[in-house]
């Protein structure tokens, strides 16, 4: 939870401003707002906001800031991060469907190559951060979820460490992940902002700081990061309708810092694995962490229109991912 920081007060508000026009401004949504810190920052910024929170205990101040305002804070009881839980019945509140939070809020669907319907601010909780980066990756290649109703743009408080694996480039070792190339493929990703832990509450019983552990990268920050939907995803090969088997061939191409995209293709029993490298102008001895996230695009692309490879095995895999990210 925040503390304040007027520093970050300015950044939103250019990030609210920029690129406005006379038309119909994006829904702003945000997330946990907890206390309300980060909220009134997005209020006095001019904008309408709605408040999702799902802690009760914080629910009644922001009711109050509610009722104290003339139309500009709606507050909701709903959890952010537990939105579409592949569960049977009848959700239990805070759990909630998207069709029920865009309804709620008044939001229609809008074509793909549309602007962007609604902004989504929020603090990504640590614990299950990369939980979150995972589920909405998965949202956003299935055009599900929330992105059912378009380029929904996210501004996320995500750790240092994190916000250097989604930006990583090629042959950066144990860095560049799978997730650097679904989200750079996906996404334009801005960094808007860089705070300090020191500007957030730890919920530590003696009172000291709490930051996450990182060996490798630096974490000594939390991140505001811009991650708008490219309108360029979908075009060619690449689907809503297959784009849960391409999460899953990056993520198995990524599995094994050192593997090489041969041993990969043979794997998958594809015979003639050298020649397809050639077409796509991709050196035989790359190693998978070689490829940048357009050449694995490009590598999808090429193997859906070969006919030695078969997905029907990733169909079932990719499935139990999204259960385990459930």
């Amino acid at each position: 939870r925040f503390i304040a920081c007027p520093q970050l007060a300015r950044t939103v508000q250019r990030c609210l401003q920029s690129g406005t026009d006379p038309g119909p401004q994006p829904v702003l949504l945000e997330f946990a707002p907890g206390p309300g810190v980060l909220t009134r920052t997005l209020l006095n910024a001019g904008v309408k906001v709605i408040a999702l929170e799902s802690n009760t205990a914080f629910l009644p101040n922001l009711q109050s800031l509610e009722n104290s305002l003339d139309g500009q804070l709606k507050v909701i009881y709903g959890d952010f991060f537990r939105l579409d839980p592949l569960v049977p019945g009848i959700l239990k509140p805070p759990a909630m469907s998207s069709d029920k939070l865009f309804e709620t809020i008044g939001v229609a669907a809008v074509p793909w190559m549309a602007d962007v319907p609604v902004k989504i601010f929020g603090i990504l909780p640590q614990k299950k951060e990369r939980s979150m980066l995972w589920r909405l990756l998965f949202a956003l290649y299935e055009c599900n979820s929330i992105y059912r109703y378009g380029r929904v743009e996210l501004n996320l408080f995500i750790s240092e460490k994190e916000y250097k694996v989604l930006t990583a480039k090629p042959g950066e070792p144990r860095v560049y992940q799978a997730l650097s190339v679904l989200w750079q493929l996906g996404c334009e990703i801005e960094l808007l902002h860089m705070e300090p832990w020191s500007s957030f509450v730890t919920n530590l019983k003696n009172g000291a700081l709490w930051i996450p552990k990182s060996v490798i990268l630096p974490n000594d920050h939390l991140c505001l990061v811009r991650l708008t939907p490219q309108q360029n995803l979908f075009t060619g090969g690449l689907k809503p309708t297959n784009g849960t088997t391409f999460i899953f061939m990056v993520k198995q191409c990524l599995a094994k810092p050192k593997s090489k995209l041969t041993d990969r293709l043979h794997s998958w029993s594809l015979d003639d694995a050298e020649t397809l490298l050639r077409q796509l102008e991709i050196p035989g001895k790359a190693g998978t962490r070689d490829l940048y996230p357009e050449d694995y695009k490009h590598l999808f692309e090429a193997l859906q229109n070969s006919n030695l490879f078969i997905e029907t095995w990733f169909h079932d895999e990719a499935l139990e991912s999204i259960r385990n990210m459930n």
